[in-house]
Order: structure tokens, then C-alpha cells, then sequence
């Protein structure tokens, strides 16, 4: 019963807030441009790493050489993308702990 109480209030908490004063608020445009400035590079970065790996295996034979041993270039790159996306999810997510300070600022500006 109190959790719904609770939830009934956030509720009618939310639907009293300006949503559109909120979004031209100048913490929320900095979030937003910070969120951009972080999020599109780091999207750009993983898209080409990642499709880098089958346009030079299927067009180029410059990853076919052996590296180590019997181990050729095309698996210390596959090898690396899951180093790669291990890494940018470390990034993320420390990065979004500095996104979620931003948006708590933002909450106690509406008066949340």
C-alpha cells in the first residue's frame, strides 16, 4: 500500500512539472551537448572498429599474415574488438555517473 502511495505522488509530482522550461533550461542544453559531444565520436569510433574486421578480410588480405606463431592479424583484431567494447563500456559507464550528476542537478532546478 505504501508503495503505491509512493508512486501515486512521484506521479502527480511529475505531471506538475514544466517539462518544456525544463528543456530550455541551460543545465539541460549542457547535458544534452555533453551527452553529444561524448556519445556520437564514441558511436563513430565502434562502428568503424567494428566493421573494419570484415571489409579486410573479405576485400584485402593484409590481416591474413601470420602475427604469432600460427595466430594471424584477423584474430588478434577480433580478439581486440572484445577488448575494444569491454573498454568503451568501462568508459560509458563512468561517464553516465557524471551524466546522472548533471540530471539530479537539473531535477533540484525544477524543484523536484
Amino acid at each position: 500500500m505504501a508503495v503505491n502511495q509512493s508512486v501515486a505522488k512521484k506521479s502527480r509530482k511529475a505531471a506538475s512539472l514544466d517539462y518544456s522550461k525544463i528543456v530550455q533550461s541551460a543545465s539541460f542544453k549542457e547535458l544534452m551537448h555533453e551527452k553529444k559531444k561524448f556519445i556520437l565520436p564514441m558511436s563513430i569510433f565502434f562502428m568503424v572498429f567494428y566493421f573494419t574486421l570484415p571489409v579486410l578480410t573479405a576485400y584485402f588480405t593484409v590481416l591474413n599474415k601470420s602475427a604469432i606463431g600460427s595466430i594471424s592479424w584477423a584474430w588478434l583484431f577480433a580478439f581486440a574488438q572484445f577488448v575494444m567494447t569491454i573498454t568503451l563500456c568501462m568508459i560509458y559507464t563512468k561517464k553516465a555517473g557524471k551524466f546522472d550528476e548533471m540530471v539530479d542537478k537539473i531535477a533540484k532546478e525544477a524543484g523536484k
